[in-house]
């Protein structure tokens, strides 16, 4: 049988909505869309490139507790509800992803917060490189 686990962060949304942080699935890891809060304080910038920092560091730290990276990151997907603020996060995006080239989209879209400026959702795959690779019988 394939291993399937949820990975949480600690924010209330996931409580509240009832979803995960990510899920890990056999070798692959669905990271759900992740915005800009600091979950530990349920603050946010108001600095939509601080807020895509925010996102990378939050999805980093599930893609570590599946056992991968970013460089494991096959798929990257960026929300946005002004397409004016996507431009000056692209040298952080650039800075995390340049070198691993994951397919991507930017989609322009109400997000569930005003506050929110991005929200960035991935999808990786885990290798021999990555850490073991869990299955169960």
């Amino acid at each position: 049988m394939t291993e399937r686990r949820a990975i949480m962060s600690g924010s209330t949304f996931e409580e509240e909505i009832g979803y995960a942080r990510a899920v890990v699935h056999g070798d692959w890891v669905h990271v759900s869309g992740t915005t800009g809060f600091d979950y530990a304080t349920m603050t946010i910038s108001e600095d939509v490139v601080e807020q895509a920092e925010q996102c990378l560091c939050t999805i980093e730290a599930a893609l570590a507790e599946a056992g991968c990276s970013l460089s494991d990151v096959v798929r990257v997907r960026y929300l946005l509800p002004d397409r004016e603020d996507f431009e000056p996060c692209w040298p952080t995006l650039r800075r995390r992803f340049g070198e691993i080239r994951p397919a991507a989209t930017m989609l322009v879209c109400g997000l569930a917060d005003s506050r929110m400026k991005i929200e960035i959702e991935v999808d990786a795959r885990r290798t021999a490189t990555s850490g073991p690779t869990l299955t169960a019988d």
